[in-house]
């Protein structure tokens, strides 16, 4: 179905070239859009659509029958004076007829990828429907997730589709309401920073237009229309996974998420279990600032004693009295490889923690 909207731009734009008065009337004869009034023609609209005619003057009006395949759409009104009044009826109604072929077909493809991304198909009716909306079933492509604040999704929908344009190569979509999905077909020259440069330039046009807080997570590159789907899961995991240990980032890709993917796929028992052991009931929390500002640091250099202690303007050897302390409170000494990435890795479970909690309530 067409929108209203762009039915009420084609008759205006029609009637701005050929000066008739034009009215798109439903099978039922009432009016959808129109130039003017024409309420006194509901009457006869209601009467041709029952007639087996697919054009008729009445009254001094043209009527003519727009069909979706075999069933009656709409009806459309022209009224003026000047010879070519039937004329210019025909044309309008042959470019309304255009319309819900191009719409009828985009809403086909919609219908198809949605289905696509979220595994509802055989993998023989996707070559089929592939085939039939002619939709090249192997080339490259990955899947995009762009999540923006809250209650401008709608918004955002409609500017990615605006900035997507008419591109064969792309398709623009929805599955819920949180989040806008582009599916990028790719030439064989494009790689993953091509990937990471198109998803900045959308988040930019984005926040040029008005919205905010941009995110933009993609997954990996596949080559069979069949895979799609497991793009957009990786995409998906690379959104949510990056909220929790990229915070500071726009751009994700789910090759960059490394062991916090690993971490995601845990489950929380589990990991209260894993922190248990490691801090002995005194979690990172417990740590003050200055501990916390430590860690973090040494690990930024890769366990370098020398550096750190440089970037934190201490003593080098209060940096090893401060991890001295740490030992003796966790039994682990992070100048050692082993317990430094048990230390890591416990961090971050920690932060997945936080994260799970605050999405249950």
């Amino acid at each position: 179905m067409i929108s209203n909207q762009i039915l009420q731009n084609t008759i205006d734009g029609m009637k701005a070239i050929a000066r008739v008065e034009l009215c798109v009337m439903d099978a039922d004869g009432k009016e959808v859009v129109s130039t003017m009034d024409m309420t006194e023609c509901a009457g006869s609209a209601a009467e041709f659509a029952a007639s087996p005619a697919d054009s008729q003057e009445i009254h001094g009006y043209q009527y003519f029958k727009i069909f979706d395949e075999q069933r009656l759409e709409y009806i459309l009104v022209a009224g003026g004076s000047g010879e070519d009044l039937h004329m210019v009826g025909k044309m309008v109604a042959f470019q309304i007829q255009s319309l819900l072929v191009a719409y009828k077909e985009r809403f086909d493809k919609d219908n198809f990828i949605k289905n696509l991304l979220l595994d509802n198909l055989l993998l023989v009716d996707i070559y089929g429907r592939a085939k039939k909306l002619r939709i090249q079933p192997d080339v490259s492509r990955v899947v995009m997730i762009l999540e923006s604040e809250k209650g401008k999704e709608d918004n955002a929908l409609e500017m990615t589709r605006t900035y997507i344009g008419n591109s064969s190569r792309e398709f623009v979509t929805a599955v819920d309401e949180n989040n806008v999905i582009v599916v990028r077909e790719l030439t064989a020259s494009e790689t993953g920073k091509d990937i990471e440069r198109a998803a900045r330039a959308l988040a930019e046009h984005l926040e040029k237009e008005g919205l905010q807080k941009i995110r933009v997570a993609y997954g990996t590159i596949v080559h069979e229309i069949k895979e799609v789907s497991r793009s957009y899961k990786e995409a998906r995991m690379a959104l949510d996974v990056g909220k929790i240990f990229f915070g500071d980032r726009e751009i994700i890709a789910y090759s960059e998420l490394g062991i916090g993917r690993l971490i995601y796929q845990l489950p929380i028992p589990l990991c209260k279990m894993f922190i248990k052991e490691i801090f002995d009931g005194n979690g990172p929390d417990e740590f003050d600032e200055e501990t916390l500002t430590t860690i973090y640091k040494f690990f930024e250099n890769s366990l370098n004693v020398s550096e750190t202690s440089r970037q934190l303007f201490i003593h080098r050897n209060t940096l090893v009295y401060r991890l001295d302390k740490l030992q003796k409170s966790t039994g682990l000494d992070l100048r050692v490889f082993e317990d430094a990435i048990t230390f890591k890795i416990a961090l971050m479970v920690v932060k997945y923690m936080k994260y799970m909690e605050t999405m249950e309530y």
